[in-house]
């Protein structure tokens, strides 16, 4: 029987290998901590009491201004419901508007996010981060010119956490498509090129300076809980990695060499394990004087 090298010579028509599905948080630094919301609250707004309702205030006018955007520029708003299937709607939705560098529609779902809790004593008041609340999270649902399909996900509770999701495989599409390459498309990666080795130095050209420039780009474009002087002021966005998905993609000359290979890497899977696995222990049987039962030694 052919092992997994022999299956895969001669007869694999596209090899590429690109980041996949990349996910980030975005986090403000500056205010990951109690004291350090009270010090934006006194010191950067210069409001004498560090108030929960001024929290509040914020992220009702940032709704307001979402809103706004979504009137003027005639962006669908979808409520999601419990358990809905949001890349489904979101795949409807862009096949209908069809738009492009532009917001396709912004969803609206209740999820779990870590905020502060307050307390009062005396004057003021003290803030610890310790509070799980079910709140509005703000989806953008956007067609970027270089990355495509993409989405931005905002908290409306302090401290605003985000999220960005993006595909590298349809930054890929985007930057072969600016060059004329003609390849074809799977759901989520390449069939083929009509040049692979362009195509796998274009996959390889995806840096952090990229991910970092669509960001900003789309932070400066959309309404936020945080103006232009904030974040001049330092309280700005940072991102981290949450979750990075690498994928390798390799196309066969006929569908029956991928059932092989299927065949043989499972195959080879299961012997593994099977060597891993510690020799089962000895099994006897003793009489038992007072009954008819038996016990492992």
């Amino acid at each position: 029987m052919a092992n997994i090298n022999e299956l895969l010579e001669g007869h694999v028509t596209l090899e590429v290998e690109s980041i996949d599905r990349l996910y980030l948080n975005g986090y403000l630094p500056s205010l990951a901590t109690a004291g350090g919301l009270v010090h934006f609250l006194t010191e950067h707004l210069g409001k004498p009491i560090p108030s929960p309702a001024l929290l509040g205030q914020m992220t009702q006018a940032w709704v307001v201004a979402v809103k706004a955007l979504a009137s003027e520029q005639g962006i669908p708003v979808v409520h999601f419901q419990h358990g809905q299937r949001k890349d489904e709607v979101a795949n409807r939705l862009r096949q209908q508007r069809g738009v492009l560098d532009q917001v396709v529609f912004i969803g609206v779902a209740q999820e779990k996010a870590q905020t502060f809790s307050a307390r009062k004593e005396g004057n003021t008041f003290h803030y610890d981060r310790d509070k799980t609340v079910y709140v509005n999270h703000y989806y953008f649902y956007i067609d970027d010119e270089d990355f495509g399909p993409i989405f931005l996900k905002v908290c409306s509770y302090a401290p605003w956490s985000l999220k960005l999701c993006l595909n590298g495989h349809e930054w890929a599409k985007r930057q072969l498509e600016k060059q004329g390459l003609a390849f074809e498309t799977l759901d989520n990666g390449f069939r083929s090129c009509a040049d692979p080795k362009k195509l796998q130095e274009t996959c390889d050209r995806l840096g952090p300076e990229d991910i970092e420039r669509v960001f900003r780009k789309w932070l400066r474009r959309l309404p936020l809980p945080w103006s232009g002087k904030d974040r001049e002021a330092g309280y700005d966005w940072q991102l981290s990695i949450g979750q990075m998905e690498v994928s390798l993609t390799q196309i066969f000359d006929r569908p029956q060499k991928g059932r092989e290979f299927f065949e043989e890497v499972m195959r080879d899977n299961r012997s593994a394990a099977d060597n891993d696995r510690p020799a089962p222990r000895p099994f006897a049987a003793r009489a038992c004087p007072h009954g008819n039962g038996n016990s492992a030694a």
